[in-house]
């Protein structure tokens, strides 16, 4: 970026120019990510129909102790064939509307903070060494993952609500009867204010935090050795395989966490106190989950999950690797 030979009648501060040109770069990663975020749900938005609801059942039960015909969700593939069988095309797609809105929040702010972040910290304290600029990059997408789930909390209340809904199977998890995503907000809002549209905020962000720290880098570092090390050519395959390692490493460490969270979004509250029937924070529903499913409890729906996000990861970053080419083809 030229910074220099600008006529001084004009006024301008030649430092505005890149602040600027730094400004453009993070709202057009925002709409990015954004986009290829959207495009990657529209077709794993039923896995995590899917995925909720294997998270849900059983909840709080011992490990055996739950009778067989309770579980109408076996695994992934017969809860999806399940979902579709009694509720349909709408049902596997259950809150796929918010979802859309959700995903600007979380990934948009993830993949278009990411680099932002990242080049302070690298620029700012001058780092070079291998293990710094990873430390950096695991910090950096924590940091992206959290802001996204703070900013679209509420919007993954309701998703998560609007998933666990089923008119035939009402024991799967506490059941939110809803309207419009709109008049849920303004209801919850109404009844519990603000605190009731963050309820198991922290979860989420711990959720995104611990996602995004091994997401980010690790897209980053093996597309970068695929590349650099392997000759690989900088294609749609060669984003399709980093992705799909990059989701399953992701799912590993994100199952416990999304469980939680899941659960501290789904749970019932109590009209007077607007407390949580069963979990008073993230730790609380941890550890009676540990105490009465076993370690067991924090991989339920594990299966489903990585099948939402494998291709998800995969679909989301071969979107927004050929968003950018578009743009920088186009529109640049």
């Amino acid at each position: 970026m030229v910074t220099t030979a600008i006529p001084a009648q004009n006024n301008l501060n030649t430092e505005s120019i890149p602040r600027f040109a730094k400004a453009k770069e993070t709202f057009l990663g925002f709409v990015i990510g954004g986009l290829a975020a959207c495009g990657a749900v529209t077709f794993t938005n039923p896995w995590e129909v899917v995925k909720t609801r294997l998270q849900l059942q059983g909840e709080l039960v011992r490990a055996g102790a739950l009778a067989e015909s309770s579980r109408p969700y076996h695994n992934s593939f017969q809860g999806l064939k399940v979902v579709f069988q009694h509720e349909g095309l709408r049902g596997i797609q259950r809150g796929l509307g918010v979802a859309y809105i959700y995903q600007v929040c979380l990934n948009g702010s993830r993949l278009g903070l990411y680099e932002p972040v990242r080049s302070g910290i690298v620029n700012g304290l001058g780092l070079k060494s291998d293990h710094t600029l990873l430390a950096a990059g695991v910090f950096s997408g924590a940091v992206a993952g959290m802001f996204g789930a703070l900013l679209g909390s509420p919007l993954f209340l309701i998703k998560t609500r609007r998933q666990s809904y089923s008119p035939v199977f009402r024991q799967i998890g506490h059941q939110h009867a809803m309207g419009s995503s709109f008049s849920a907000l303004r209801e919850i809002y109404r009844t519990e204010g603000i605190k009731g549209l963050y309820r198991g905020a922290d979860a989420a962000m711990a959720r995104a935090g611990v996602g995004s720290a091994v997401q980010m880098p690790t897209y980053m570092i093996g597309k970068e050795i695929l590349i650099d090390k392997f000759g690989c050519p900088d294609t749609v395959s060669t984003h399709f395989g980093t992705s799909m390692v990059t989701g399953f490493l992701v799912c590993i460490a994100m199952n416990p966490f999304d469980v939680v969270s899941t659960r501290m979004y789904n749970q019932g509250v109590d009209p007077a106190t607007g407390r949580g029937l069963l979990y008073k924070s993230p730790v609380d529903c941890f550890v009676k989950m540990i105490q009465t499913e076993g370690v067991r409890g924090l991989y339920k729906g594990f299966g489903a999950h990585f099948l939402r996000i494998g291709p998800h990861t995969t679909l989301m970053f071969v979107f927004m690797e050929q968003l950018k080419s578009l743009y920088g083809k186009y529109l640049k």
